[in-house]
């Protein structure tokens, strides 16, 4: 019987990544002249932004201000940060899960802040006592680092666990860490090839309750 869910945390819960996209793609075109387009940025979905910055550098005859670009990025998104809904379906499996007595837990690559400011701005910290950020391992995902971690945390093992993923790297984390994992892809990571162990989904609403019990 699994006794914890472990989330991801962007494109999971809240589909940030839509979002992202967005603005990364209108601050490049706007200000370095680069097309960024959503092949290139999926890749880097669920890693540390260095690998797409290095990737675009590749491509500039001078490589990005990356300070100066976050100042830009955070700025716009934050004019956009309260009409970001939760993913549908989120919030029932959660409070579903929850009243089952499973175990909860955020394991995302994104900074503690981040994840905590958001979760509190939405009413969900109460369901998530054990997050697991950047700040707590040496390598983000594909890692398997994260994972390992929130196991640990939850006292369980992998095989008592499912894990929620949106993304190619995330679920290579998570299978690499010995979990099963869901995987609910949003718009921007929708066109990616999972791997074959990943338990594909097409929205929380296919959310596999019975395999909870086996």
């Amino acid at each position: 019987m699994k006794k914890a869910v472990i989330f991801d945390f962007d494109g999971t819960i809240i589909d940030t990544e839509s979002a992202w996209f967005d603005i990364y793609q209108e601050i490049l075109k706007e200000q370095h002249g680069f097309n960024l387009t959503l092949e290139e940025f999926v890749k880097v979905v669920g890693l540390k932004d260095g690998a797409l910055f290095d990737f675009i550098d590749q491509s500039l005859d001078v490589p990005m201000d990356r300070i100066v670009f976050h100042e830009q990025v955070n700025a716009r998104f934050e004019t956009i940060r309260e009409q970001l809904a939760l993913r549908d379906g989120f919030l029932e499996t959660a409070e579903k899960l929850k009243e089952q007595g499973i175990l909860l837990a955020v394991a995302s690559s994104s900074g503690r802040k981040w994840i905590e400011g958001f979760l509190e701005q939405y009413g969900l910290l109460k369901f998530f006592p054990i997050i697991v950020s950047a700040e707590d391992v040496e390598e983000v995902k594909p890692n398997p680092a994260i994972y390992k971690v929130a196991l640990e945390r939850l006292g369980v093992t992998a095989d008592e666990a499912i894990a929620v993923e949106d993304s190619y790297n995330g679920s290579i984390a998570a299978i690499s860490a010995g979990i099963h994992c869901f995987i609910i892809p949003n718009d921007v990571t929708r066109s990616l090839s999972f791997h074959e162990k990943g338990q594909l989904m097409e929205s929380f609403a296919d959310f596999d309750y019975e395999l909870l019990e086996g």
